[in-house]
């Protein structure tokens, strides 16, 4: 009997529908408040009388942070299990989208909401979701599993991201955020869905027989999981750009108020569709080509953005495409993780690969607000996320598919 299949049966009632349901609700609020913080830019700049790149480094350093983090939540959770994390996680995160709405000085704010996000995501975020679904699930359920908790993320971004607009006229930005603030916290009873008892994942195939200093010496000296790790990073530059940006860049188009917060319902919504068929296709085709053509297609849905007339209707069709691309990275990308190392050490593996996505997504949060204060646009932004899709395309292509064999495990000659 697997490792899962004998949890499973130590505690009946978390059938894999009871643990799919839990972690897709956990990534809905997780991702949910995370997604919208984009929209909180303007008022929050305007309150303290800070230009844009002010909050971006903010926005940036959560983002930097979260990456910095994952692979400790994950290697904590490996070890000890995942219970105490989400726990931890969701404190840190309640009080650090709480700390946006303070009158505090720039670096104060830039250590205080940057690192408290950040740090509490890497507890809470689908990341660690999706580990959990490697470790409890059946091997046949953890692809589509992984893109259906990747869809319910989104899906916290189609909710949010309408909600947060109204939630700021009729409240004000401030008990908007605060009641944002709050949402993590309802992570805490669902964690025990997905508790994972420590060394959950142990047994033939999973990694089991390593430490976790050998465990990473093996990854990072092989050259497929490297190009993975590298490759991701496009993805964070892409995600935290356009999650931060796009709507002042909208805004400065002088489209309506209500067209950013459509697009960003657009891109969660069409993100649940993206993310479903990428986890359906995953067990289906071959990942490293899915994941190519996955960056590709962003490549010239971002090309389409600059070479066409402004428009709402450009807006919300860019939006659009970009949902169907927008996670739809993550189920072939952790796939491949667990494909190659197993589920044992699976969070911290996968949480270095996030570890490159996260500094993408510092560098696109931040440099687009730079960016923006010295040129007076993001035309420069636009066509740098064109150049890393190409190249993370490419990265991708030369990735094997195959479990990575133990030198322990294999024969003197």
């Amino acid at each position: 009997m697997s490792a899962a299949a004998a949890q499973g049966s130590q505690h009946s009632w978390r059938t894999p529908f009871v643990i799919i349901v839990a972690g897709c609700l956990i990534g809905l609020l997780s991702f949910g408040p995370r997604s919208v913080v984009g929209m909180f830019l303007m008022p929050v700049s305007a309150e303290n009388g800070w230009t844009r790149d002010v909050l971006s480094l903010t926005i940036a350093i959560q983002n930097l942070m979260w990456g910095v983090g994952q692979p400790f939540a994950g290697a904590i959770a490996d070890r000890f299990g995942t219970l105490k994390v989400f726990w931890g996680g969701a404190i840190m995160y309640a009080a650090g989208l709480a700390c946006m709405v303070l009158p505090l000085p720039p670096p104060v704010m830039h250590v205080l909401s940057g690192t408290l996000v950040g740090l509490g995501l890497a507890g809470v975020s689908f990341n660690l979701v999706l580990a959990c679904f490697a470790k409890l699930l059946p091997e046949e359920r953890r692809a589509s599993a992984m893109g259906l908790g990747t869809a319910a993320s989104s899906f916290g971004q189609f909710v949010f991201a309408p909600l947060t607009p109204f939630l700021i006229d009729m409240l004000g930005w401030k008990i908007a955020l605060l009641i944002f603030s709050a949402v993590p916290l309802a992570i805490i009873p669902l964690a025990f869905v997905l508790a994972t008892s420590p060394g959950s994942g142990v047994g033939v195939g999973t990694g089991a027989e390593m430490s976790i200093g050998a465990t990473l010496k093996r990854a990072f000296s092989h050259p497929s999981y490297v190009y993975l790790v590298i490759g991701f990073f496009t993805c964070g530059f892409q995600l935290a750009f356009i999650t931060t940006h796009y709507p002042t860049y909208l805004k400065d188009l002088n489209l309506a108020a209500w067209v950013a917060g459509s697009a960003l319902a657009l891109i969660g919504l069409f993100n649940i569709v993206g993310s479903l068929t990428a986890g359906w296709l995953s067990s289906r085709m071959s990942k490293r080509w899915l994941l190519a053509w996955i960056y590709f297609a962003r490549g010239a849905a971002v090309v389409m953005l600059l070479v066409l007339p402004p428009s709402t209707g450009l807006a919300l069709i860019f939006a659009a495409l970009m949902g169907l691309l927008w996670l739809s990275t993550v189920p072939p990308t952790s796939s491949l993780v667990a494909l190659m190392f197993g589920t044992r050490y699976m969070a911290m593996l996968y949480g270095f690969v996030f570890f490159s996505h996260q500094v993408g997504g510092f560098l696109g949060a931040w440099l687009g607000g730079v960016m923006y204060e010295r040129t007076g646009s993001y035309e420069v932004m636009w066509w740098l996320s064109i150049l890393f899709c190409i190249g993370s395309g490419l990265i991708n292509l030369p990735i094997k598919e195959r479990p990575v064999e133990d030198p322990a495990l294999v024969p003197a000659e």
